[in-house]
């Protein structure tokens, strides 16, 4: 598989999605692929990077990305990942760190993870020092006693929301590292809530802080 391989085609009700070959006379621009102007483009994109290349597509995010940078802890195979990265990618965050285990459940990000940059950390620690090389909030989300509710919340620009695995939450580590716990109101008899889900309801209390949503799709 190339760098430029379009991956696998998105299917919608039995259906491919996207848009055939180009019709008529092909674009000149650098950015366009010949292999998808001939073919088509199936790929789970916005309608404005169709027929693209994929790094031109990295490159053109690169210039939207927003402050914030998303860690989930991947102690136990966590199989959320896939649904942070597709999320973190769906609100244009500045990366994705796994901290942990290096392999993943790849299936839940619908091959996102190809436009979004996403770092490896073994450990909390080293993760906690890349924070602070690059001067970033480390906000924990957790629903733990002292924790301030994300509602009530007003995020910080430059942060790093950093979410546990499914079910323990935090290691103790992460929660002590973090200079900001913040929690996910609850109102029915279910202890948490999916960790893919907390992570897409704290980034969009990001967005609703501080993006420019003239520039969203």
């Amino acid at each position: 598989m190339t760098d430029d391989d379009p991956g696998p085609t998105e299917w919608v009700f039995g259906e491919p999605v996207g848009v055939g070959p180009w019709p008529g006379e092909w674009p000149a621009d650098p950015r366009y692929d010949p292999e998808l102007l001939a073919e088509g483009d199936r790929r789970n994109v916005v309608d404005a990077y169709r027929y693209w290349r994929r790094d031109a597509v990295i490159a053109d995010l690169d210039t939207r990305r927003h402050d914030f940078h998303v860690a989930i802890e991947n102690f136990q195979h966590d199989h959320n990942i896939g649904t942070v990265v597709r999320t973190a990618n769906a609100f244009a965050a500045r990366a994705v760190h796994i901290v942990g285990r290096k392999r993943w459940n790849r299936r839940g990000a619908m091959v996102t993870d190809r436009y979004q940059h996403v770092d490896h950390h073994p450990t909390v620690d080293s993760l906690l020092a890349y924070a602070t090389r690059e001067n970033l909030t480390v906000v924990g989300v957790d629903n733990t006693p002292g924790a301030t509710p994300v509602e009530t919340t007003r995020l910080p620009r430059r942060c790093l929301l950093l979410f546990g695995q499914e079910g323990p939450g935090l290691t103790e580590e992460a929660r002590k590292g973090a200079d900001l716990l913040v929690s996910i109101a609850q109102f029915g008899s279910t202890r948490s809530i999916n960790a893919g889900v907390a992570a897409g309801i704290v980034m969009h209390a990001w967005v609703r802080d501080h993006a420019d949503l003239t520039t969203a799709w």
